[in-house]
Parts: C-alpha cells; structure tokens; sequence
C-alpha cells in the first residue's frame, strides 16, 4: 500500500471513530451539564489542565517517540525491532506513571487549593490519578499501532473509552438517584478512570491476540543480546526527551491559561460561582461543538506524522510537497465550511442542545478560528515527522503566550469576549508561523538538491 493510500485508509478509520466518539461525548456533555450544573462542570474541567500535565510527563513523549521508531523500522522491515521499542516504551512510561499516580494522591490538596486555587477539585485529583498507569499503557500500544500505519486497534480502543467513560457514569448516576443518594461531578472522575481501564485492558489483549496469531517465536520477540534492549532504550530515549520537556513547558503554559481564566473573570466583577459556569460553559459545551469537526483533520495529523518520517527517509522532496498542498487546502477548506456553519446555526445549536444562550454565543465567535484551528494541527503534525520536534514547541509556545496575555490582559478589562478574540490571534499566529516555516524548509532542501546536480 503505497503513502497516499496508507494515510487515507488510517484517517477514514479514525475519523469514523473520532465522530462516533465526539458524538457519544457530546451527550454526554449534556447530560452532565444537565445533572449536575454548569459550575460543577467547571469545577470538573479545572482538573484537566493538571491531568494533562501530568500525562505529559509520563506519556506523551514516549507515545510519540514509539510511533516513530516502530514506523522507522517498519519501513525497514524490522518487525522484531518495532516490538522491541513498544516494550522500551512501556517500561519508560509506566513506571513513572505509577509514582505520579501516588504523588497526585499525596498532594491533592496542595495542587486544588495553591495551583488551582480551588479545594474543591482535591477529591476529583485523588480520583482520577488512577488512570495513569492504564493510560501509559493505552498510549504506548497505540503508538506503536499508528507506526505500523494499523488504525484499528487504536482507534477501537478509543471508542472503547469512551463508551466505558459514559456508561459507567450513567449506571452510577442512576444507582445513587435510586438510593437518593448526593450524587456529585466525582462520578465524572470515576468515570475517566473506568474508560483508561478498559481501554488499556483492550489494547493489552489485541496486542498479546495478535502476536499468538503470527506464531512469533520466543526469540522473535525477546531478543537474545542486550545490546538491542539498549538501543531500543536509547532510542526511545532521544526521541522522547526533547518532545516530553516541550509537552510538559506547553502543558505548564496551558495550565497557567486554564486556571487563570475564572481568577481573572472574577477581577471583571463575575462572582466565583458565576466564573465557575462560565468556564465549564467555555471549555464543556462550547469548544467541544467547534472541535467536533475536527475529528477529520485529527485523524489526518495522526497518519501524517509516520508518513511524513517514511518520506523524509526516502528523500523524496516531491512527495514531500505535494501531501503538505493536499493536506492543506483540504483541511482549510473544511474550516471554511465549518465557519460558515457556526455562523449561522450556533446559536441555536448552543440552546438546542445545552438549553444554554451563552454556549450559542460563545459558538459564534469561536467559529472565525476553524480554519485556522483544523490546518494548524495537521502542519504541526507535518513539522513532528520531519523530526522538528523544537520547531513545533516554539510554533505552540508562541500561540500559547498570545493566549495567556489575552487571559491577563483582556479578560479583566472585557471579560471572557477578550479571551475568545486571543484565541483567534493566536491560532492565525500559529497558522502563517506553521506555513513559513515549511516554505522555508521546503525551499532549502531544494536548493540542496540543486547544488547537488550542479
């Protein structure tokens, strides 16, 4: 199956399930927002941010860095190397995710009351560090299924999240009203715990399913000479160092954004229930409407970053150029007609299916930054794969600082309207840096290879 096949048939399978997904995760948006109120939908929020950051220095890195490798090796036909760097990965990651898990125990209410500023999230802290170590081992299977370009495992564990997620707090929700019992936004946590659960436990099973089925032997898969287990560690490694420090300095940044959004909505004179609602109505209801979409060009940013690695080891700069305008004007496109959409109907998807005119307005003015937001991560995932990994970092850190300023600087003088328009500034920012750069690059590397023929 040759580049462009291969991209295509992994984007249309993670796009199916992305979309089965976000629909599944927009009711029950809905329903939570419905069950147990905007604030404490905000307050449910407000833990992501440090979830996030948290992951990122235990996983985010080595999945990448994984997907990578095994892709490299793929292409190769090293098929005992591959597996040699998921269990490299799998060692690095869950380990470090287990102490983290104990130290999010310890420190919970550190964390809510001096970082969030909230003690109310220290119970919902302490929940949902249970799903570190499952999700370090969903993370790293899945990466090594995105480098052999084999989306299905991933992307039906991914359903299988949610689905897990979703259930499992309706059927609770459900045994406490029925027992009158104080049914509060923890079941939320409890729930994203059961969704890493059962998705780690699928993937764990497809992957040890699928090695019965090839009849690899013993030795196939456990190398005789240690000296491949230290390559495989080395190279996972070099990989995912350089991208965890960036993950965890943008994931610091974004945290800083996150919690500092009800702080300063609150100095434009909102009281703290008030900046409560207003962030979960932001972060719960409306932005998971605008990245609906966006479920296509995920899955494409997904493919792109092996594919691209592929290319760049091939050395065809033709190739090159044609799946970035392809993949371009593709995902602006759908940006544009998402634009529009959001335009005209936000406002009453935001009452139809929140019962909320603040979610339909926040819609409307998050729709401007579509197309910008539905291409910036497919070019930044072009920039991962030709291994620019401080190229993206500094790319997302710039867009990051334009959306903090917005958060320290228009809030409190406009309120939440300040931030919507930083977001836009920020992502137009990212969106003309992301086409400079790959112009730029695009452009040296031709003129290397004139210089070569002369």
């Amino acid at each position: 199956m040759d580049q462009k096949h291969a991209i295509i048939k992994g984007a249309f399978i993670l796009t199916l399930t992305g979309f089965a997904t976000r629909f599944i995760g927009f009711f029950y948006r809905i329903f939570l927002s419905q069950s147990f109120g905007e604030e404490s939908v905000g307050l449910y929020q407000l833990i992501f941010p440090v979830y996030a950051l948290c992951f990122s220095l235990c996983c985010a890195g080595i999945e990448t860095a994984v997907a990578r490798n095994v892709a490299a090796s793929s292409s190769l036909g090293d098929k005992k190397r591959a597996v040699i760097f998921l269990y490299c990965g799998l060692f690095l990651s869950f380990l470090p995710s287990c102490i983290m898990m104990l130290l999010m125990q310890k420190e919970a209410d550190f964390i809510a009351s001096f970082f969030l500023g909230e003690p109310r999230c220290a119970p919902l802290l302490i929940i949902i560090s249970y799903a570190m170590p499952f999700a370090a081992v969903h993370s790293c299977i899945c990466g090594y299924y995105i480098g052999l370009k084999k989306t299905r495992i991933p992307a039906i564990s991914q359903l299988v999240e949610q689905i897990a997620r979703v259930c499992s707090v309706f059927f609770l929700y459900r045994y406490f009203m029925e027992r009158s019992l104080s049914a509060g936004i923890s079941l939320a946590a409890v729930g994203l715990v059961m969704g890493e659960i059962f998705s780690s436990l699928f993937s764990l099973h497809a992957f040890r399913k699928e090695k019965r089925q090839t009849l690899l032997p013993a030795s196939a898969v456990l190398p005789q000479k240690p000296g491949s287990w230290r390559n495989g560690m080395r190279g996972i490694l070099q990989t995912s160092l350089p991208l965890t420090g960036n993950r965890v300095l943008l994931n610091i940044l974004q945290s800083t954004e996150a919690v500092s959004i009800p702080a300063k909505l609150q100095i434009f004179g909102f009281s703290v229930s008030d900046s409560l609602s207003i962030y979960g109505v932001l972060t719960g209801m409306a932005l998971p409407c605008i990245l609906f979409p966006s479920a296509i060009t995920n899955s494409i940013s997904t493919m792109l970053l092996p594919a691209v690695a592929e290319i760049q080891a091939g050395g065809s700069i033709k190739k090159l150029r044609e799946v970035i305008r392809k993949v371009f004007f593709c995902c602006f496109a759908l940006g544009l007609a998402c634009c529009f959409a959001f335009l005209l109907f936000g406002q009453l998807a935001g009452e139809l299916l929140f019962h909320s005119q603040m979610a339909g307005q926040f819609i409307i003015t998050l729709a401007w930054i579509c197309p910008f937001l539905y291409t910036n991560s497919t070019l930044l995932s072009v920039i991962n794969g030709l291994g620019k990994a401080n190229i993206s970092f500094l790319l997302n850190t710039a867009g990051l600082l334009l959306r903090i300023a917005s958060v320290f600087f228009m809030i409190p003088l406009s309120g939440i309207r300040g931030y919507l328009w930083g977001l836009l500034i920020s992502q137009g920012t990212v969106f003309l840096l992301c086409l400079m750069y790959l112009g730029l690059y695009i452009a040296s590397i031709c003129k290397k290879e004139n210089r070569g023929v002369k």
